[in-house]
């Protein structure tokens, strides 16, 4: 069988009378949307809203729960609890499984956001509270992490599915981590680049670092961030790129 890759993205990031990204434009190119759930992002209309989309494009619907942190769009640093971060983690999925079942879809996979996300890559315990989490939520979804991290192995030691994830428009440290976006160059705004990236993450299960060495990176799924201003043309190139490349592009439920 060929090489095949999910193409995922944060979605339904919008709040009240604040719009971000544009999902509506992004959803025909993409397989998996990870839809916020009203802790980073997102409002109970947003989030119908969002999953109507998706179902209407055959899109697989994921939870993105993150920090209780709409200020900061959930990419500040918190220290809470395993027990608070598994039980946030199981308030947010559940709110958005209730939506996918109200449209006669079901919830796919899980990735969490932001600084829960890079925290939980390097921190086993609050990792396993995330897989937890998601494992009460439903023992069958998909915990998506980033390749190689702490949030992988705890997915894999609570019984979950995995997806292993790289990302085509954030810059790489050596050890794999993801440049922090303080730093200059850590996001990817040129589609070209960054469909490049994604290929080359696809075929050769390999990316460059930001400091230019060559770095493995075994994936299941590549992320593009609905709120990159360029995301939709990120999006396009990408899918069009991989396409040529003979890789294939299915929903990380059809193979993981």
């Amino acid at each position: 069988m060929g090489k095949r890759i999910d193409l995922n993205c944060d979605m339904g990031e919008s709040y009240g009378i604040y719009h971000i990204g544009a999902d509506e434009h992004l959803m025909p190119w993409i397989t998996s949307a990870n839809i916020a759930c009203g802790y980073h992002a997102g409002d109970p209309l947003v989030m119908d809203r969002t999953v109507r989309l998706a179902s209407q494009f055959d899109v697989e619907i994921g939870a993105h729960p993150g920090f209780p942190d709409l200020m900061g769009f959930g990419r500040r640093s918190m220290q809470l609890g395993p027990e608070e971060i598994e039980s946030d983690v199981l308030y947010q999925v559940g709110a958005l499984a209730a939506f996918a079942r109200s449209v006669g879809a079901e919830l796919a996979h899980v990735k969490p956001h932001g600084a829960l996300y890079n925290m939980a890559a390097r921190d086993s315990a609050m990792a396993r509270a995330i897989a937890r989490g998601v494992a009460r939520a439903g023992s069958n979804l998909i915990l998506v992490g980033l390749a190689g991290s702490a949030l992988i192995e705890a997915a894999r030691e609570a019984g979950l599915r995995v997806a292993s994830e790289g990302f085509a428009d954030r810059a790489y440290n050596v050890d794999g981590t993801l440049r922090s976006r303080e730093l200059p160059g850590a996001v990817i705004e040129n589609p070209k680049e960054a469909a490049e990236r994604a290929v080359r993450i696809a075929r050769d299960s390999a990316v460059t670092a930001y400091t230019g060495e060559k770095i493995p990176l075994h994936v299941d799924t590549i992320c593009v961030h609905g709120d990159n201003l360029a995301a939709v043309e990120i999006v396009k190139t990408i899918r069009q790129n991989l396409v040529e490349a003979g890789i294939a592009v299915a929903p990380m439920g059809s193979f993981v």
